[in-house]
This record gives structure tokens, sequence and C-alpha cells, in this order.
């Protein structure tokens, strides 16, 4: 599964990909993608508000800094948790679950 945002502008059409991600500390990740931009992404309010286990785990920061970037995207554990490219690039993911 691949999840890539398509941005589109009058003369020019792009796929945004996510390039580096660092793990800063406390559930934030730094992440740099494919048109130059970065972001510091801040994942602690989502996870404090998950009601399904399998999101809570990782509220577990050692299993939280076990992402990857697969196909332009950040995944954890096989894309058991993912997020838009939209949110991540924005710097803001969705804390109603």
């Amino acid at each position: 599964m691949k999840i890539v945002t398509e941005y589109t502008s009058a003369t020019k059409k792009s796929v945004i990909k996510i390039e580096s991600a660092a793990y800063v500390g406390n559930f934030v990740v730094h992440i740099d993608f494919s048109d130059r931009s970065s972001q510091d992404v801040d994942f602690g309010p989502f996870l404090i508000r998950a009601l399904h286990p399998s999101i809570r785990k990782y509220l577990d920061e050692a299993k939280f800094q076990q992402f990857a970037i697969v196909d332009g995207n950040l995944n954890w554990n096989d894309y058991e948790l993912i997020f838009p490219i939209s949110a991540l690039h924005s710097g803001v993911v969705d804390a109603k679950i």
C-alpha cells in the first residue's frame, strides 16, 4: 500500500514524499519532504487520545521510535500505524480517533 498526496497547481503537478525522518524526543519527529520543506510533527496528543490498544502501544517511546520510511511514507510495523502525507506536511496529525 502506498499513500502519497498529489499537490496540483495551475502549472505543475508533483508528488510529495518523505525523504528523511529523525526522532527528536517526546514523540516529536522531524520530517524532511521531497519539496524541500520540513516539519517537526508532535504525535503525542494523537497517541494520548487514542483509545485503540494497537495505537496506544506506541506510547511506549522505544516502540514509537521504530518507524521506517517505506515508499515515501512514514510508517510503523508494516503499516500498522501510518498518517496521510498531507497531515504530516502540514505538521498536524488528527487527534480524533
